[in-house]
């Protein structure tokens, strides 16, 4: 065990805690950040910056991180990287947690910020261990104990983690989304009005859009069809979000109604599974998923290699080798990971609709991805030209 994960920011020593794996297995370290107990899925990410960006993520609610990086926390916390209002994966799992951040934008320490919060962390664990049987058996469900709550046996423990729900089935991403409208105004000049459905979404989504002259209205999840038109939008965005998109049966209803219309359409991540549920596809959760900020993608139209930030547990089943014939035309597989050959992104053909399964907005980066912010904008600009094209037609 790593000496210098026995001892918490205010360097006393901290509690003895412990992580049990539905499985069976489990792994010994020491408390980090709040002292208690925990449940959630676990799942590993292989980025070795950006944590503040990833704790923020509301994508990553009922999860608890496995960080693959083994030293965590150097550059500490800031109140201008946060992708969101709190922090939301449900436990933390570090090697090596940094005594003291050294950043000059740090505000508090990391152990600090998930104290604060209430979130049940553990530290000196064997984060290479459990990443290969996570790679071997899959995510699976998993509890972290400190404190009183490690007191009980093993027996016990493992008998209240195989007692939580499983990720397979959840219908999560009302819980995360905004409650009431609100709007982002667009940097500089205006160009156009987004509607974007909020199914998780993080900060700096809107920000990208509103760098291209978008005023990103941006909408509860359980939003209806005449909320999105009341804004009278020039597309339609779906964001990111947590859980099944099995259960999502009212996201997949109000994208139907906006491919009806016609409306240049964006998703990514979840919004990608929304779409590929509209187009008539089927969904499947992955063995452990894709999070990270180094997943190489290709884009398929244009067979450039693209390095991406991820963080999904679940992909659809679309063909990889044809074209599709779907109820809104034709649509084909844009994207692919070059890892195993994953879905990550959906085109139609005969509207203008897209979709990636990956995070463009890149916080916390990279930037290969921020093409497809102006792919959307070209995709309304476009659209908006039509249109115009039409009524003079009509008014001649």
């Amino acid at each position: 065990m790593m000496t210098t994960s026995a001892r918490g920011a205010t360097g006393k020593t901290a509690d003895p805690a412990l992580l049990v794996l539905e499985d069976g297995r489990t792994f010994r370290g020491r408390a980090f950040g709040a002292v208690g107990e925990t449940f959630g899925e676990a799942v590993f990410s292989t980025g070795m910056t950006g944590y503040q960006e990833t704790l923020t993520d509301p994508s990553y609610h009922r999860q608890v991180v496995v960080m693959t990086a083994p030293h965590v926390g150097n550059t500490g916390v800031n109140d201008e990287d946060p992708e969101s209002a709190r922090i939301w994966v449900a436990g933390y799992v570090v090697r090596d947690p940094a005594r003291t951040p050294s950043n000059w934008r740090a505000t508090r320490s990391l152990d600090q910020e998930l104290r604060d919060q209430g979130v049940v962390g553990i530290s000196g664990v064997d984060t290479r261990a459990l990443t290969r049987h996570l790679r071997e058996r899959g995510a699976m469900r998993v509890g972290i104990f400190s404190g009183e709550a490690a007191a009980r046996s093993e027996a016990e423990l493992l008998a209240a983690v195989r007692g939580v729900p499983a990720m397979k089935g959840a219908d999560l991403c009302g819980e995360v989304a905004t409650q009431q409208a609100y709007v982002v105004p667009a940097i500089g000049e205006k160009r156009f009005t987004v509607a974007a459905v909020d199914l998780g979404i993080k900060g700096m989504t809107p920000h990208r859009m509103a760098e291209r002259g978008i005023e990103v209205h941006v909408l509860p999840a359980g939003a209806s069809v005449e909320d999105i038109y009341a804004v009278r939008p020039d597309g339609v965005f779906f964001s990111n979000g947590p859980g099944d998109p099995a259960t999502a049966e009212h996201p997949v209803a109000l994208m139907r109604a906006v491919l009806e219309r016609g409306t240049p359409l964006f998703g990514i991540c979840f919004g990608n599974q929304i779409l590929g549920r509209a187009l008539g596809f089927g969904t499947f959760k992955l063995k452990y998923g894709h999070r990270g900020i180094n997943q190489p993608v290709q884009d398929r139209t244009t067979g450039k290699v693209e390095v991406t930030a991820h963080n999904h547990g679940f992909a659809v089943d679309a063909p990889l080798d044809r074209v599709s014939d779907t109820p809104y035309g034709r649509a084909e597989v844009s994207h692919v990971c070059l890892n195993d050959d994953v879905v990550e992104g959906l085109r139609l053909l005969d509207k203008p609709a897209f979709s990636v399964q990956y995070h463009p907005e890149a916080a916390a980066g990279p930037h290969d991805a921020a093409y497809l912010f102006d792919r959307f904008v070209e995709l309304m600009r476009d659209n908006n030209q039509h249109s115009a094209t039409l009524m003079e037609d009509q008014r001649a």
